[in-house]
């Protein structure tokens, strides 16, 4: 999921951010708190239909594909930061040679900022004897779509954004979603006959009566309605200074994470248990894939949890240490849920699952753990939609032009709130949203990108500086093997998802 730090994750910012303002260990935190979203809350159903240990197993491959490509991102930040201190130096360079009246350096010796194109018979080796001791340095903030423009050449570009925007119109609908299912699942309860929640075993269907003649559907639909009307209009305007709102909702998560965990070995510890998992269940596995991929997501995040911190020789030691802690948290969050709870029903929202009195007596827990989701997920709604917009109007930005008012104040809002929220009023399936979101934005995002950014980015270094410049922050997965087996990896996956959906299509 995303949060108030990944806003500008997407697109070049006009300040740069210095490296040195705050320790690895602090580092380490940010990531696990970024990494660790809402999107956790699906995991559970998930595991639970695929099967306990073709889920662990998966996990863990794909926890350390995740890591694979976040050391490719790191490694294409740091030959983006000697690119453009090189381009720094040029050109101060030239400028010396200007007021010199010297000629000596030629046009094509100059990095040009729309191709980086730039002669191959010189490669610019002075610049580590002349410059900084450590060129590949990571002390700017370079963000990954200002590396996909320095990389990339317009057609990768404009895919670049092209799934960026797909995957955060994924986003808004899994918000859009699970704001009013919460809330249907928790008010319709609690005004019914079950007034100790839905996860007492009963399975409800959106026909069922809610509120006397309002059916469960109904509703939804009034809540998504409320949930439009309230957070909508801040898509039209710009989202600061949410700083102490993010904070108090990760606190929050971070309390309904570890109550729920609590609550569930507790009720194990007593015997209660009710859950059975099955081994494995093939048809479980696309799903599961989706729903881990989008879990694990934090490569376009990158740049503002790397930079800023002091030291840097040990970050991919601290990075493989927080998916360690990552996947250890998931399995433990996971496999509590499936063997505390039958897998019939276990809910979409893990969340929801805790309203039930055979859980806990304490209505404020239940209450607290069924509303949760709407409370984190309302503050981060608004901060996806800005982010969104913006890509929107980055993708068919031309230098030197500007938006007419009606195209930037109206049309850009409007094309991004409107399809999530038709989504969320086609379906509320949070895990099929989930699982798909991850399966193919997440895949292009988590795994496509980084490869090819980690390919260009070496091929670039080796023409600036020679062949034998090395990269103090390569990534341990170096050999161009490692590229093609996360691009190969990513296309199996891309097709296997797709003719499930298709083949599950045709069943029914």
């Amino acid at each position: 999921m995303l949060h108030e730090n990944q806003l500008g994750s997407f697109w070049p910012q006009p300040g740069v951010v210095q490296a040195g303002v705050q320790t690895s260990t602090v580092g380490l935190v940010y990531m696990f708190n970024l990494i660790v979203g809402t999107g956790a809350l699906t995991m559970p159903k998930a595991f639970a239909t695929a099967g306990w240990l073709v889920s662990l197993v998966l996990i863990m491959f794909l926890g350390f594909m995740s890591y694979m490509t976040t050391t490719f991102v790191m490694e294409a930040m740091a030959a983006a930061n000697a690119q453009l201190r090189w381009k720094r130096m040029e050109k101060h360079k030239e400028d010396d040679d200007d007021e010199d009246s010297s000629s000596g350096v030629s046009d094509s010796d100059v990095l040009l900022p729309d191709g980086y194109e730039r002669s191959e018979t010189r490669p610019i080796l002075s610049v580590q004897r002349r410059g900084s001791p450590n060129v590949f340095e990571i002390t700017e903030r370079v963000e990954m779509g200002q590396m996909a423009s320095m990389f990339f050449n317009k057609v990768g570009v404009n895919l670049f954004y092209f799934c960026i925007i797909i995957y955060l119109y994924g986003d808004l609908a899994i918000y859009a979603a699970a704001v009013p299912v919460s809330l249907m699942q928790v008010t319709c309860s609690v005004t019914g006959n079950h007034s100790c929640g839905v996860g007492d075993g009963t399975k409800y269907n959106d026909t069922d009566k809610c509120w006397g003649p309002i059916r469960r559907i109904d509703a939804y639909r009034i809540y998504l309605a409320a949930f439009t009307l309230l957070l909508g209009p801040f898509t039209f305007f710009n989202v600061q200074k949410t700083k102490y709102l993010q904070i108090m909702t990760s606190l929050m998560r971070w309390i309904a994470f570890i109550v729920m965990i609590i609550l569930a070995l507790i009720h194990i510890g007593k015997g209660e248990g009710e859950g059975h998992p099955p081994l494995a269940q093939l048809s479980g596995i696309p799903n599961l894939f989706g729903v881990c991929v989008y879990s694990f997501m934090c490569q376009h995040s990158l740049p503002s949890l790397i930079t800023p911190i002091s030291k840097k020789q040990h970050v991919n030691k601290l990075v493989l240490l927080d998916y360690i802690l990552i996947l250890g948290f998931y399995s433990l969050l996971s496999f509590t849920a499936i063997y505390c709870f039958r897998n019939e029903t276990l809910m979409d929202m893990y969340t929801l699952n805790f309203t039930n009195c055979n859980i806990t007596n304490i209505a404020f827990i239940r209450y607290f753990l069924g509303l949760f989701p709407v409370f984190t997920i309302s503050t981060n709604f608004p901060i996806i939609a800005v982010t969104l917009r913006n890509n929107w109007k980055t993708l068919f930005h031309r230098e030197g032009g500007t938006y007419p008012w009606v195209v930037d104040r109206i049309v850009f809002p409007a094309i991004t709130l409107i399809p999530p929220l038709v989504v969320a009023v086609c379906t509320h399936d949070l895990e099929s949203l989930v699982g798909i979101t991850g399966a193919y934005a997440g895949n292009g995002i988590q795994y496509i990108i980084p490869a090819f950014l980690a390919y260009c980015s070496r091929k670039d270094t080796q023409l600036v500086f020679g062949s034998g410049t090395v990269n103090n922050h390569l990534s341990p997965f170096r050999h161009i093997f490692w590229i093609w087996f996360v691009l190969l990896w990513s296309l199996f996956c891309f097709v296997f998802v797709t003719a499930n959906i298709i083949l599950s299509e045709t069943k029914l």
